[in-house]
């Protein structure tokens, strides 16, 4: 089900199960971490994750799943849960290009990207109010940091979705982008990404997250800030860069 290309420094992973709008089993998400795991070995500099078909990714496949004997915390717990957090520390920027179903793990993996296009004709939201179930995958987190608590509970009782337009004008994700656009735009924006000065780019990404996830203030992040600058000074992509500034040409970036 889950498929991985290396082209040029980018990596594409591609969930492809579109018959089931490709819903993740266990084992899906066993080939998804190692997707992660080889693209990382092989050093790319930039990686895209994609559905097949006209959805990115519906969630659980709970076909063939009894109530009675699910552990849903286990599969929760053990497996989605390590997996969003290695796609979260993946070591170069991410990119997500999200079409039609987002819903549960499937909207864990968007939220676990570092930056997710969107097609307007997106959906998004919490339809486990039609199953008994509760939103995962971090969806509280992002609906209500985003959202605020009343929005949040409107689409938890519900069950409305809402569409990638209306999910970036309220800040959820980072441009929403015509279907029939979405991939070249998310491809050649990573391709962009991956020639640039990635090293810097993995200090932001690592501050960024620490301010999300510790909640720090300004002065805290000044200082950050200030270290990685620091740290970035002895790098051979700050040498080029200030170098091809100089020189007004246009730098040749090598992620270190």
């Amino acid at each position: 089900m889950i498929e991985l290309s290396i082209n040029q420094g980018v990596a594409e992973i591609v969930l492809n199960a579109p018959q089931k709008m490709n819903a993740l089993n266990e084992e899906a998400l066993a080939e998804l971490s190692a997707a992660y795991d080889e693209a990382a070995q092989a050093g790319v500099r930039a990686l895209i994750i994609r559905g097949e078909g006209r959805g990115f990714c519906a969630g659980r496949d709970i076909a063939g799943l009894t109530p009675s004997t699910d552990d849903a915390y286990a599969y929760l717990a053990e497996k989605v849960t390590p997996l969003l957090k290695k796609m979260a520390a993946f070591p170069a920027p991410t990119f997500a290009a999200v079409q039609g179903p987002c819903l549960g793990v499937g909207l864990g993996l968007a939220i676990a990207t570092d930056v997710v296009y969107v097609a307007e004709n997106a959906k998004i939201g919490s339809p486990f109010a039609n199953l008994g179930a509760t939103l995962d995958s971090g969806g509280h987190s992002l609906f209500v940091e985003r959202l605020g608590t009343h929005r949040t509970l409107d689409l938890i009782y519900t069950a409305d979705l809402i569409s990638g337009e209306e999910a970036v004008r309220a800040g959820l994700f980072s441009r929403s982008v015509p279907a029939d656009e979405l991939l070249d735009f998310t491809r050649a924006t990573a391709s962009r990404v991956a020639s640039g000065a990635t090293g810097a780019f993995r200090a932001s990404k690592e501050l960024v997250q620490r301010i999300r996830d510790e909640r720090l203030g300004l002065w805290e992040s000044v200082e950050l800030e200030n270290k990685a600058q620091g740290a970035l000074c002895s790098s051979e992509d700050y040498a080029e860069g200030f170098a091809a500034f100089t020189e007004k040409r246009k730098p040749e970036f090598k992620g270190r």
